[in-house]
């Protein structure tokens, strides 16, 4: 009989396949089984200057300008395993202790290890378990468990259908993942250029560059730049209204100064003299529908949830623990439609998640699969509600603070694709002597869909929808209007702005922002969705004008060529080559943009912390041995109580229960005594312990 240890991501995901399994160890299928997890990578790459030779180490440990691009010949990649690893509260194995007893669990005779990682397109999943089979030396066979989600139906058949990947060089999605993760190793260079100019310019930062990284903070920095360059330009001009409001205007040609525009009140006013009323004519009513909006990727949901006050971070974790209990599909796909087998396995619930989030199900009349929304493409499908459904949203709160918000907005989602198209009747007309004011509304006949989608106060979100009957007649007047101001960056434009330029996968824009705004090297803060930068990430952005590695063409193309290595289509070494490319143009480019920094950037303002007072010690006086003295009324965590003292001052020996922080507690013995402490006498609590004397000052 075969023998099998499955590796597993993490510990939640090994449950999950104990639960469908039945077990941690037994057997399956034509196999017996035992279960192991992982908790993502366990290894990182060494240092730069301990994976090339001696001559090397130098050029390679070298902040200095000088010594980039690297020699990338001269690399012979490895890992080691990353410290610590035993969790907030620092209990359970550490790294190096879990990686020892996988190690020794594949020594008890398995024939194959099945790597039951997340299948994600980035080839993530695929790229850690390699890590780990690499460093424990295994030499046998290696086989793959491909599945969309983990419920129980997926991973048994995922286990029924194993793949050899035994050769990882023959394995797409490793290779693939494996030129990712050098070449962003490889982008540290740009880092070290960027932040050694930084501080030769008078910025303490660390300025972190990198692919996709750079390409958010240089839009968020133009952003900002054009807001900060906005003049605000009033103008007016002539246009007509009708009794019912509809407004009659004149089309401005998108870029184009037209003539009509005033930037006087009066010029405006003369022109509108010239006019008189007019009918309203040439009425034309198109009737018109529109299809539900595609599935919402996990950028997607958070850009709409960071309003609401949600982080990506947020966002992020709590929707990985909705869907490893099952209430969700997997985060990290590239699919924005369902297959048809996935459909399926969720029209029965429909009418359970409709009633939980609260969408009447008299509007889910379209149950049968639409085109746009449903093909026979795609593998972990687009984010959607779990087949587990919750009974109440209620129960949700315990997997983070976003969790109800996140299953409503994917349910409604997913929910709209089974309600009817929006119809509407688009109504245009002109006016009689003035044929070049125009009007154009819309005029709702049944929102459907919309119904679902839109919040409370909305309204079905069209522009110029009809509030009454068009004309019959319609009046000049001057309408003031202002150039439009640059919009603010927000987690909702840069998702979008990402989106249009093909830029990254949605869980993988979220997880670069969230990353972004972490910790206190963090280059951008996020406040209910609305971005700013850090001084890090005013350094970083400025450095960046005209550089590769802010390009969205020139990122969209890398994550091309990694899938073009996933696809055996371009090689490693290719991929690797374009970052010295990048390293390149770019250095002499920061070089350049450095020059203007303090410009554009404020230096910061070095300024002294004051100083923290020390607390004064309690002391406690009285006569001892026949002389008045003063001594600390604490010891360590430990406060002398007034029989305590007055036993002290008798020269009496005392003993209390201590508790050093972090240790198991015990009983401590002592007296008052004459001390000395760095040539300074003073009288204070004097333990007498058992074995080496370790006094501890009072």
């Amino acid at each position: 009989m075969k023998r099998y240890l499955i590796l597993t991501e993490k510990a939640s995901a090994a449950q999950n396949f104990k639960r469908a399994l039945g077990g941690e160890s037994g057997h399956f299928a034509d196999f017996d089984y035992h279960i192991v997890s992982l908790r993502g990578h366990l290894l990182t790459f060494k240092e730069p200057e301990e994976m090339v030779p001696t001559a090397y180490q130098k050029q390679f440990k070298s902040w200095q300008l000088a010594n980039m691009p690297w020699p990338l010949e001269q690399i012979q990649w490895q890992r080691q395993v990353i410290k610590g690893g035993q969790g907030k509260y620092r209990r359970g194995q550490t790294n190096h202790q879990l990686l020892k007893a996988i190690q020794l669990e594949s020594r008890q005779g398995y024939d194959a290890i099945v790597i039951a990682t997340d299948t994600d397109p980035s080839g993530e999943g695929d790229l850690l378990a390699f890590e780990v089979l690499e460093a424990i030396g295994w030499q046998g066979s290696v086989l793959r468990a491909n599945f969309m989600d983990e419920s129980k139906k997926e991973i048994q058949a995922a286990l029924q259908k194993l793949k050899d990947v035994s050769n990882k060089w023959a394995h797409g999605p490793y290779l693939k993942g494996e030129s990712r993760s050098r070449w962003d190793y490889l982008s540290m260079q740009l880092t070290r250029i960027a932040t050694t100019l930084a501080k030769k310019a008078g910025y303490p930062v660390l300025a972190r560059e990198g692919r996709l990284k750079s390409v958010i903070i240089w839009r968020i920095y133009q952003q900002l730049a054009a807001i900060k360059a906005y003049v605000k330009k009033p103008y007016f001009e002539v246009q007509f209204t009708d009794p019912a409001g509809h407004i009659f205007k004149r089309q401005v040609p998108a870029g184009q100064v037209v003539p009509w525009r005033f930037t006087d009140a009066a010029a405006a006013k003369a022109e509108a003299a010239s006019y008189h009323a007019s009918r309203v004519v040439n009425e034309k009513r198109q009737q018109k529908r529109q299809t539900p909006p595609p599935l919402l990727d996990l950028a997607g949901i958070a850009a709409r949830l960071a309003p609401q006050g949600y982080s990506a971070k947020e966002v992020l974790a709590t929707y990985q623990k909705l869907y490893e209990a099952q209430y969700v599909s997997y985060p990290r796909t590239e699919d924005r439609t369902v297959t048809p087998e996935q459909f399926r396995g969720l029209l029965p619930l429909v009418d359970r998640i409709a009633a939980l989030v609260a969408v009447p199900a008299d509007l889910l009349t379209h149950r049968q699969p639409r085109k746009t929304h449903v093909q026979a493409k795609g593998a972990h499908g687009a984010n959607r509600p779990g087949e587990k459904v919750p009974k109440t949203l209620a129960e949700l709160r315990r997997y983070g603070a976003s969790a109800q918000a996140i299953y409503t907005l994917v349910a409604k989602s997913y929910l709209a694709m089974l309600a009817e198209d929006y119809d509407y009747e688009q109504v245009t007309a002109e006016l009689a002597d003035y044929p070049t004011f125009k009007t154009r509304y819309n005029e709702p006949i049944s929102l459907n869909f919309k119904l679902i989608l839109m919040a409370p106060q909305e309204d079905a979100g069209d522009q110029s929808i009809s509030k009454g009957v068009l004309g019959p007649m319609a009046e000049p007047l001057v309408k003031e209007g202002v150039n439009p101001k640059p919009s603010a960056p927000t987690t909702k434009s840069i998702m979008h702005y990402l989106e249009t330029e093909g830029v990254g996968t949605g869980a993988t824009r979220v997880a670069t922002l969230s990353e972004m705004s972490q910790g206190h090297r963090a280059l951008l803060n996020e406040t209910k969705g609305r971005l700013a930068l850090t001084t890090a990430g005013e350094v970083s952005a400025a450095l960046l004008a005209d550089t590769w590695i802010a390009s969205p063409k020139i990122t969209k193309r890398l994550f091309t060529m990694m899938d073009e290595v996933g696809d055996f289509n371009l090689s490693m070494d290719q991929v690797l080559a374009s970052a010295s490319q990048v390293v390149n143009h770019d250095l002499p480019v920061m070089e350049a943009n450095a020059q203007t920094l303090p410009q554009v950037v404020k230096r910061p303002v070095k300024t002294k912390s004051p100083a923290k007072k020390a607390r004064p010690a309690e002391k406690v006086a009285g006569a001892f041995a026949g002389k008045e003295v003063t001594f600390n009324r604490q010891w360590g965590q430990h406060r002398f109580t007034d029989q305590e003292v007055t036993a002290l001052l008798k020269g009496e020996s005392i003993t209390f229960d201590y508790q050093a922080r972090g240790k198991t507690p015990r009983p401590v013995t002592g007296k008052l005594a004459l001390q000395t402490f760095k040539g300074r006498r003073y009288y204070g609590f004097k333990a007498e312990r058992p074995g080496k004397k370790k006094n501890l000052r009072s």
